[in-house]
């Protein structure tokens, strides 16, 4: 019988956490233990002279199917791979949220061979940041609304332009828009709200680009919370709010230190969607793994228009992170499904549809080049894939100039992405001499870098904006915000802002609806498209599936 991710997790023989540590060189002071096998890191092992020595290596994919093209899992695999033939490597990656473990997704600790271990633990509540990051961000929701309730410590806040919600982790459309303060004058004063997912949470975004603690205050202060009465801006430091919340976060704000399936180490912290955020772990965690390897393999969420345009363009920027390479992450099933072939068969072997959706992966290299870094392609193979299917894939590789291998890390781990390592590492020393450079300026209007992304990235004819998106223009220029990135919600279905239009959409319209402000992270969201902080569930959600026994054992994770 063919096992599961969960059932390989639970054959796996996992090692003490402090013997993970040791191989860091990290003493047990420096860990703040979570059992046996978890532990967060003290935050005074960033070395900012080994953080210039080591290589930083992103994990990017095309634009992907509703199960996505297993960007987490060659990441792993990767690592594995990369300390095989004999490169001191760690993965850094998000955290998983819950809303995919429940809803259709599934977790994101890898898969098959290729997985971080505890597997069951990561995917659920893990070390509790995530509880923490609702915590800070519902004590805000409390002091807003305690405020405007007050007699005596009221500053004026006006209800009408508080825009800021309650988040929870888990997929609820039902907490999408919902009214509270009813039931009295005693019960708060009626208005209208709603529920994000944490992962949407501008506290998310917070944690993942602060450079400390001090930092994080900072930045929670200048939280946007809405305007007084009399039009004067209001800030969560103006209902000093932000030492509190900064002190919920004191843990939080520490990586976490696990291990991947073969016994190296992996730094898991934060995580940010990134069809609706920066999608992509902290800047801590980073910083800390460069400090403590010769090379780090992290991974942006979604296909490279998202995640890896906000982690070069937003995170790298913020950070001064230079990172070395790209691994684009392609698969057979995707390609076809960008060349029009139906979900449901996507097993079956289709040349025809294969090479039809080949423009898309095309698009993500030329996107990536436009950055000034060198691509490499990681085919990350199925057992459904065919030899001829494969072949097709390799042969474009080398029509667009790049080096490819197959990573065939699900079935054989870290065995199965020797040859994808020996490649990524001869690329990163031929072109060490090479920087990346950004897409934008962020001293340009709001509007130019819009169009900038737009148009290169996406590629988009024209940019159009309602007249709500005029406004909030507007709104940031009053605040004094322009000379911020733009963290862009699109579907990550599509190049487009259109989820239908699959493969290298050309001639298309983005609409910017509206432009969100999310001064405590330090960007604005422009939103396009039909984005939605807070998910659904799909009619059989994932989380009728899973279920513990008397043991405590946990079955149906994936």
């Amino acid at each position: 019988m063919k096992m599961n991710d969960i059932d390989i997790a639970r054959k796996a023989k996992i090692k003490p956490i402090t013997e993970i540590a040791g191989k860091l060189g990290i003493n047990e002071k420096d860990l703040y233990l979570f059992g046996k096998e978890k532990a967060k890191l003290s935050l005074s092992l960033t070395d900012q002279a080994k953080i210039e020595k080591s290589k930083l290596i992103l994990v990017s994919a095309i634009s992907p199917t509703p199960a996505g093209e297993g960007k987490t899992t060659v990441s792993i695999g990767l690592t594995e791979g990369m300390n095989r033939i004999g490169k001191k490597t760690a993965v850094v990656l998000r955290e998983p949220s819950l809303g995919p473990v429940f809803g259709i997704k599934g977790g994101a600790t890898g898969g098959g061979y290729s997985q971080v271990l505890p597997m069951e633990d990561i995917n659920l509540h893990f070390t509790g940041d995530f509880a923490a990051i609702e915590k800070a961000n519902n004590l805000l929701s409390a002091l807003i609304d305690n405020n405007i309730q007050s007699k005596t410590a009221s500053i004026g806040i006006d209800p009408r332009t508080v825009k800021w919600k309650r988040v929870m982790d888990m997929n609820d459309r039902a907490l999408r828009r919902t009214v509270i303060g009813l039931g009295g004058t005693s019960s708060g004063v009626p208005r209208e709200t709603g529920f994000d997912i944490t992962a949407a949470s501008e506290i998310m975004a917070i944690l993942c680009l602060a450079d400390n603690l001090q930092n994080l205050k900072e930045r929670f202060g200048n939280i946007f919370v809405g305007y007084t009465y009399d039009k004067k801006p209001v800030y969560a430091k103006h209902l000093n709010a932000h030492g509190a919340m900064a002190a919920l976060m004191k843990d939080a704000i520490k990586p976490n230190l696990v291990q991947t399936m073969e016994g190296n180490p992996a730094i898991i912290h934060g995580g940010p969607f990134a069809n609706i955020a920066q999608g992509t772990n902290s800047v801590i965690a980073t910083r800390m793994g460069m400090s403590l390897t010769d090379y780090v393999v992290t991974e942006a969420g979604f296909g490279f228009d998202l995640g890896a345009e906000k982690f070069f363009d937003i995170k790298c920027v913020s950070s001064g992170l230079m990172p070395k390479a790209v691994v684009l992450v392609a698969t057979i099933r995707a390609l076809k499904y960008h060349g029009g072939m139906p979900l449901k068969e996507l097993t079956t072997p289709d040349v025809k549809a294969l090479k039809k959706g080949l423009p898309n992966l095309e698009k993500h290299i030329e996107n990536i080049k436009k950055f000034s870094i060198d691509p490499v392609l990681a085919i990350n193979k199925f057992t459904t894939d065919s030899e001829e299917e494969i072949n097709v894939l390799l042969e474009e590789a080398r029509k667009l100039g790049i080096q490819a291998a197959v990573a065939d890390v699900w079935s054989h781990g870290g065995k199965g992405a020797e040859d994808l390592a020996e490649v990524l590492v001869d690329v990163i020393a031929s072109n060490n001499h090479k920087h990346f450079t950004p897409m934008y300026n962020w001293k340009w209007p709001i509007e130019k870098k819009i169009e900038i992304i737009a148009r290169r990235i996406y590629g988009a004819k024209a940019i159009d904006y309602t007249p709500k998106a005029r406004l909030d223009l507007k709104k940031i220029n009053d605040l004094g915000l322009n000379e911020v990135p733009v963290c862009i919600a699109k579907t990550q279905k599509s190049l487009s802002d259109n989820p239908k239009l699959l493969g290298r959409p050309k001639d298309f319209v983005v609409t910017v609806r509206e432009i969100e402000i999310a001064a405590g992270a330090g960007f604005v969201v422009p939103i396009t498209g039909n984005i939605m902080r807070m998910p659904g569930l799909p009619a059989k959600p994932a989380a009728e599936n899973i279920d513990i026994d008397n043991e405590g054992r946990i079955t149906g994770l994936f």
